[in-house]
């Protein structure tokens, strides 16, 4: 910061306390210098500590810094109001980015920026240089306005919040109220090409047979891919890929899947199909990638100009996975039969922050022998009108139309021939600096499908009312906020049959050594197969972080359930634990276990025991350069004999993943590693399944 490009630069003095204050002066200075290029837009941030043994700052994977000591800097660049790029970087300069809007922020946008920081005796300093070309803007030979907002984050006994902007909690546009800031005339966002060649290479060993077979190589291969994104205007990306690389490089999560009526949900993680995803969002989860298992290429579009969002997606999969919906389960189907999947959206802009749109996804079966190809078709129109500062009505109405191969409509017990279905939702919000309440109603048909999304239940109508009221601390108290909420919701089926009705009462705290304890108590009836449910739980969770290096999380949940089976009732005992360590700046550790138990509510016998363990290790060398070990484990117990004759009376699954990672930027890396899988169960204990090792180069080209 001692460059003299700096004494002519804009200063931003980040001086209010925005979390938990309400616009008081911030108890410590930070400042925000800004200038620019043609190419580059600098920021450099002076962020003072008179402690600095309290800041809190490792290395650690990029876009996974939340309690971190960072700073950020925030850009409107259409000044509407709408979307805003933010940018941080915690004091050892490890990045995190994503893209806001007034419903929330995602991460799903990579830039590929450069960022540096330093700790001093007197607190620290970060800079970072933002090329124009990873921004989306009107070009203009001329003097642009756009919102900007400075911030920084700052964990202590409580978790801080400092911006430049006094913020106005009692109005739900946050990015409405950035600062407005003139100039960046003739910046230049360049050509806008990015070249991007992979090459993957694996090989894979699998046990035939279980558990005395051989290990026999069944896939070695080298695989070249290319990705080319182009800039076609200042605001506007097209992507395409051919023969790309659409595996993930870190494990999903462990999420209990005994005793599920409905599919699990799982983060997408492919870079291809996670950046730019919040373009395709809407109330209902209409676009789910996951479900495009192993495209052979793919095409996308996104960007905006003036009033107008538009967003397009083209794939070809080798895989045709399907969901059967229904009101009280899915089933599900995964085809070895080529589709072309198509997705379109787009929305127009008007008046105060408000947007109209429509979706549109289509999915067809190709090369099908008997000549009735599949398809499935979505369309439909949805808004989100902004009455004023506090109140929001949405609304969105979806038509279907859908036709499977004669085979998998006998298999799976659908509908022969086309059929169609219809869905429709509406909320309305209001939302204060205290006082929340929303209302919102659903209403899908039989014949819904929306194979490119994640809409597991249909044939069924709903209504939902929730409202909460929040106390906020002040500086120095023993709270930082509390919060009364609760919430009703009552469903039935097509037929007027009940399916779910009931509700909670929630006690939200949230204070001290950041910790959160959150106290809920629910009661809920259910109708499963024509059975009537009655049946009530108590969740206590709390989660704090009393130092840098610790943080854990403590759940029980201690009631009722459904077993859905057996369309029984049980009594269940579940606790979670999670707890994360680092030793020093550069480690990592985390532990996480679920145990769930559940006993046949009459006192006859067990349901099941279910425990689910995942460790993972990582070492930080720097910013680019990681090793990691993830170790999962399942054990399940089961304790009837309708489980027996399915499952067996146990089933255990062994999984390990080792990763080296250096990776320049995130679309510049190099990967090398190791997985394998583990089974047992009755007849034989854990015994290797399979093992792969993997390579993986890509290097980023931006013209």
């Amino acid at each position: 910061m001692d460059d003299k490009a700096w004494e002519s630069a804009l200063k931003l003095d980040v001086s209010f306390e925005s979390w938990p204050g309400d616009g008081n002066p911030a108890p410590i200075k930070t400042y925000c210098y800004l200038i620019y290029s043609k190419s580059y837009l600098y920021a450099g941030f002076v962020a003072y500590e008179p402690n600095p043994e309290k800041i809190r700052a490792y290395y650690f994977e990029r876009d996974k810094i939340i309690y971190d000591d960072f700073v950020a800097i925030f850009l409107d660049t259409f000044n509407d109001g709408r979307r805003a790029y933010g940018f941080r970087s915690n004091p050892m300069g490890v990045q995190f980015d994503d893209i806001r809007s007034r419903t929330g922020a995602s991460l799903a946008w990579d830039a590929i920026y450069d960022s540096e920081g330093k700790v001093y005796s007197w607190g620290y300093i970060v800079e970072m240089a933002i090329p124009f070309n990873q921004l989306r803007f009107q070009h203009s030979k001329e003097d642009q306005v756009w919102g900007i907002n400075a911030k920084r984050i700052y964990p202590r006994e409580v978790l801080y919040n400092f911006d430049h902007i006094k913020v106005d909690r009692n109005n739900d546009c946050l990015i409405c109220q950035y600062v407005k800031v003139k100039g960046f005339k003739d910046v230049n966002p360049g050509r806008n090409i990015e070249i991007v060649p992979t090459l993957t290479g694996t090989r894979t060993d699998t046990r035939k047979s279980m558990p005395n077979g051989k290990m026999e190589k069944t896939t070695e291969k080298i695989d070249p891919g290319l990705t080319i994104r182009w800039g076609i205007t200042p605001n506007m990306t097209m992507i395409g890929t051919f023969k790309p690389d659409f595996s993930q490089v870190e494990a999903d999560s462990l999420q209990l899947d005994i005793n599920t009526p409905f599919a699990l949900a799982y983060e997408e993680r492919r870079p291809f199909f996670y950046e730019g995803s919040d373009y395709f969002n809407t109330n209902f989860n209409i676009v789910y990638t996951r479900t495009m298992r192993e495209p052979k290429w793919g095409w996308k579009l996104t960007g905006k100009q003036k009033n107008n969002t538009i967003g397009a997606i083209v794939v070809q999969d080798n895989y045709t996975n399907l969901i059967f919906p229904a009101s009280y389960y899915n089933s599900s189907a995964s085809l070895v039969t080529d589709n072309i999947s198509s997705i379109v959206r787009y929305k127009r802009d008007f008046a105060s922050n408000s947007t109209i749109g429509i979706l549109i996804t289509d999915r067809e079966g190709i090369n099908d022998p008997t000549g009735k190809n599949y398809f499935n078709r979505v369309g439909g129109i949805d808004a989100d009108i902004r009455i004023d500062r506090k109140n929001r009505v949405g609304l969105q109405f979806l038509g279907t139309s859908t036709r499977y191969p004669d085979a998998v409509a006998y298999n799976y017990d659908q509908k022969l021939n086309d059929f169609s279905g219809t869905a429709l939702d509406a909320f309305f919000s209001h939302d204060t600096r205290h006082f929340d309440y929303s209302f919102e109603v659903q209403n899908v048909t039989d014949g819904f499908r929306a194979d490119l999304g994640y809409m597991p239940q249909v044939n069924y109508r709903r209504g939902d009312a929730l409202t909460s009221y929040t106390w906020i601390g002040k500086r120095g108290s023993w709270f930082r906020q509390i919060a009364l909420s609760g919430k009703f919701t009552y469903s039935e089926d097509q037929d007027g049959d009940l399916l779910k009705s009931g509700g909670y009462v929630q006690f939200y705290y949230n204070g001290i050594m950041q910790s959160y304890i959150n106290l809920q108590l629910s009661a809920y009836r259910e109708m499963y197969y024509g059975i009537d449910f009655d049946y009530k739980n108590l969740l206590l969770s709390i989660n704090m972080k009393p130092k840098g290096s610790l943080e854990f999380t403590v759940q029980s949940n201690i009631g009722r359930k459904i077993d859905y089976n057996l369309a029984a009732l049980g009594d269940r005992v579940q606790l979670v634990g999670e707890a994360v360590i680092k030793p020093g700046r550069h480690m990592r550790l985390q532990l996480n276990h679920t145990y769930e138990r559940l006993d046949n509510a009459e006192g006859v016998g067990r349901f099941y025991t279910a425990n689910i363990s995942q460790f993972s290790g990582a070492y930080f060398f720097n910013v680019k350069t990681f090793f990691r070990a993830i170790l999962q484990y399942i054990n399940y117990d089961y304790g009837n004999p309708v489980y027996w004759s399915v499952y067996g009376t146990k089933y255990e699954k062994l999984a390990t993943q080792l990763l080296f990672s250096y990776k320049i930027n995130p679309r510049t890396v190099v990967f090398l590693g190791y997985n394998d899988t583990y089974n047992g169960n009755d007849f034989y204990n854990l015994t290797q399944k399979n093992r792969t090792f993997f390579l993986k180069l890509s290097y980023a080209l931006s013209l």
